[in-house]
């Protein structure tokens, strides 16, 4: 009757954004659009061999001792991450008759959703704190407010592990296992000062207290729930990963701390070499923040910029990312930065052995027969996107650097 509805528009919606989607999530930063993704991931969990030495005896003179190959079992387990979006019904029936503004709204929604989406899901494959978090109180200074919108709590953040992509305002946290829900309502970069507006026990003891806090704080249900990220993979020196026991095959060839000093060739070539030295790989990408970043380039004498394409077939001339060229000894590998690495370090990858395995159906949800569903408590509808997968890192083609003078 000239009214939208969401059962028998369902498909519509899915066939005029799910192009859009699937683009923004491949390919919003250099990473997403060059590692690879699958979607096949179904079952308990799911099983990679992991060869950890060479098969055949072999000597001289006469023949040798015949052995066998060993292999451990790297166990993938899918971990559940989510972004969710809200339209208000009166802006539907606002849009009632008119043919652009409710699917200008719906495009609008759909795309920041799945942005915001990828921007977790790059704090999550770049995170070097404990699993879901973004980042700790600095013990040494009180807090202070009340967690209203009035008068927020007053949270310093410890230099150690502040990094500023981590905190957006509006994102929700949760204070260590508290399972209440704070907002971000503003973030100062200058002081590393972040505004909490809910209920925290841990925040109101401190104030009380008129204390300080090394409390951390978790993007909201993330705590110990994240995939796996890049750092936790190669920074591993001892127990397991994927549950196979962490050994001089099953560890990233390059963990250098570099004790404050500064970006050199001689050190980036040493460091290519390490990884491939061990590996019989070279690194196809050097990532690192922005401070590195323009450390190095002022290293390179000659800065040619070039694109870089994604890894998808199907997003080639669609979507492509300027690089700068770092000469090798081995050939010419893609520089590139990204903000959710810190500013001390480097990142020495070979995207070949980045794989993020996904359960079938990752996307907008629509088991229900439409995207968006009517909120229980509230005049609005909800759509839900995102699903279940797992960052599969093998540690043993990859490296890094940390502690580079800032």
């Amino acid at each position: 009757m000239g009214q939208f509805s969401l059962t028998s528009n369902a498909e519509w919606f899915k066939e005029k954004y799910g192009k859009v989607s699937e683009n923004t999530y491949n390919g919003k930063n250099v990473i997403q659009a060059r590692v690879k993704k699958s979607y096949k991931f179904t079952g308990k969990y799911l099983v990679e061999a992991i060869p950890t030495s060479f098969n055949g005896g072999v000597g001289s003179g006469s023949l040798p001792v015949p052995n066998t190959d060993t292999a451990a079992d790297a166990i993938i387990r899918a971990k559940k991450v989510y972004a969710t979006v809200k339209i208000d019904r009166e802006a539907i029936k606002a849009a009632d008759g008119e043919d652009g503004s409710f699917i200008k709204q719906t495009g609008h929604t759909v795309k920041k959703g799945v942005e915001s989406f990828m921007r977790n899901a790059s704090r999550i494959l770049f995170n070097s704190l404990d699993n879901g978090e973004l980042g700790r109180g600095d013990a040494s200074t009180a807090v202070t407010g009340a967690g209203t919108t009035a008068s927020p709590y007053l949270v310093i953040i410890a230099a150690a592990q502040w990094k500023e992509a981590n905190w957006e305002e509006q994102d929700g946290v949760n204070v260590g296992s508290e399972s209440t829900v704070l907002v971000v309502s503003e973030v100062v970069p200058s002081t590393r000062q972040i505004k909490l507006v809910g209920t925290s026990v841990t925040l109101a003891a401190a104030v009380l207290a008129v204390g300080s806090t090394g409390a951390k704080i978790y993007m909201q249900g993330s705590k110990d729930n994240d995939p796996t990220s890049i750092a936790t993979a190669l920074a591993a020196t001892s127990g397991t990963l994927y549950s196979v026991n962490v050994s001089r095959r099953w560890q990233a060839p390059v963990q250098a701390d570099s004790s404050s000093a500064g970006v050199t060739t001689d050190m980036l070539n040493e460091d290519i070499l390490g990884v491939e030295r061990r590996s019989g790989q070279m690194p196809n990408l050097i990532v690192a923040g922005y401070t590195q970043y323009i450390k190095i380039l002022n290293l390179l004498e000659d800065k040619k910029e070039y694109p870089i394409e994604a890894r998808a077939e199907n997003l080639k001339g669609k979507i492509s990312f300027k690089g700068i060229e770092y000469m090798s000894p081995a050939g010419p590998i893609p520089l590139i930065y990204e903000r959710f690495v810190e500013n001390d370090r480097l990142y020495y990858l070979n995207d070949n052995f980045l794989d993020v395995r996904h359960r079938p159906d990752f996307g907008w949800f629509d088991d229900d027969g439409t995207v968006f569903l009517r909120s229980n408590d509230e005049d609005s509808y909800e759509a839900r996107y995102g699903g279940y997968y797992e960052n599969y890192i093998a540690p043993t083609f990859h490296g890094y650097r940390y502690g580079l003078a800032t």
